[in-house]
């Protein structure tokens, strides 16, 4: 396909409002980019001049823009394909700003490519770039009310929004999101996230859920992993494995421990998180302390070393629940006997450091009962004295 055919066939596409034909003719690793880069060795803005006006404007520049960016690709100048890219996609919005949402399949297909072309080249500076632009086609796409409901460019927010979401994440300025996230919400005649395409809804839930995650919000970082595992498509294992990577330590927290069904199917994070349960499973603290420690890098480049760190309760809360089944259930225990298991356990504190974790599980409704200070006496409740761990009321709220 040579360059003038190229033009043809986008000139037919916009005539016929074909989105999907348009965004594989402005995708810069196909065939005819190919062509392209054989027809024109060493183009520049210049030498492709006399092609201006051959079309509607913007799609003479655009089309003229187009090959510089494939010469870059096929050349792999990541930085000049990224800034040339960069230029193509301000000239679109021209044009898919004053139009309905057959344009949206186009947009998405060339925010990918921009967000790649950012990837490609190292630095956060470009990357950064790319959100601040992607973040104008969500301006373009939230402002629309002139389009019919079913053709209207707000149909595209939330896939934008998940692209925007990603950068950010990419370059770790997640706190630039508030501004994404307040338009969305400022704007209530929005349609349903539900009746949006599902893979649009999955990938905006897992990074409203990872936002409340990193700030510590678990209930509602547990509630949008949720949503976003079961809406997520059973074929995508790396997409599953990235919401269960997250979603299991807070499931923990709670009490729920992974099945082996589960974890089998995950091999990456039965290796992570099987010492892990096992070790809560047997109240064994050191198994769980030294599982931290040999996970410890990886766990915080994941940002999951503190949560874990706060489920190591959930072991303490095991261990004593085997001092009191060693007990035979009674409702009266000594002190001394938490200090010894504690010890035995790997954890050398003193009597004192024993009696206030005992005080911190009745405190967090780990345990049901009191203190007797005086007699160094545990009082257990005689019903329920080891309350199940989702009975608990709010168990995210003591964290």
């Amino acid at each position: 396909m040579n360059f003038t055919r190229y033009m043809l066939g986008v000139q037919d596409a916009l005539r016929t409002e074909n989105g999907a034909t348009l965004a594989y003719l402005l995708r810069p690793v196909e065939d005819h980019a190919k062509a392209l880069v054989k027809e024109f060795r060493n183009p520049t803005r210049q030498s492709l001049a006399s092609y201006e006006g051959s079309m509607e404007s913007p799609w003479d520049e655009i089309c003229i823009q187009y090959v510089l960016v494939v010469n870059h690709c096929a050349k792999r100048r990541a930085t000049e394909a990224f800034k040339e890219e960069c230029t193509l996609i301000n000239l679109f919005f021209r044009y898919f700003s004053n139009n309905s949402g057959w344009t949206l399949v186009a947009l998405f297909s060339l925010l990918r490519d921009l967000r790649d072309l950012a990837f490609d080249v190292r630095g956060t500076a470009n990357m950064e770039e790319a959100a601040r632009i992607i973040s104008k086609a969500f301006t373009y796409c939230i402002t629309d009310r002139a389009s019919p409901y079913a053709e209207s460019r707000r149909w595209g927010i939330y896939y934008v929004v998940g692209l925007i979401l990603k950068c950010y994440f990419r370059v770790k300025r997640i706190s630039l999101s508030k501004n994404i996230l307040r338009a969305i919400e400022a704007n209530p005649d929005l349609p349903p996230l539900s009746a949006y395409p599902r893979s649009h809804q999955v990938t905006y839930r897992y990074y409203i859920g990872m936002i409340n995650f990193l700030n510590e919000d678990f209930a509602k970082a547990e509630q949008e992993l949720t949503l976003a595992f079961y809406n997520c498509h059973i074929e995508s294992r790396r997409n599953q494995q990235r919401i269960l990577t997250y979603l299991i330590p807070l499931r923990i927290l709670r009490g729920h421990l992974p099945s082996r069904e589960l974890l089998d199917r995950f091999p990456v994070l039965d290796d992570l998180y099987s010492p892990f349960i096992a070790a809560i499973r047997k109240g064994d603290i050191r198994a769980y302390d030294e599982t931290l420690d040999r996970f410890e890098r990886r766990l915080v480049e994941l940002n999951l070393w503190l949560t874990l760190e706060k489920a190591r309760e959930i072991c303490i809360r095991g261990l004593f629940r085997r001092v009191w089944v060693a007990n035979e259930r009674s409702t009266r225990i000594p002190i001394e006997n938490f200090h010894v298991a504690l010890q035995i356990s790997g954890m050398d504190v003193p009597s004192e450091e024993a009696e206030c974790l005992v005080a911190n599980m009745v405190y967090k409704g780990y345990m049901r009962g009191y203190i007797s200070h005086e007699k160094q006496t545990v009082v257990l409740s005689n019903t329920n004295a080891f309350p199940r761990l989702v009975d608990r009321a709010s168990p995210y709220a003591v964290m």
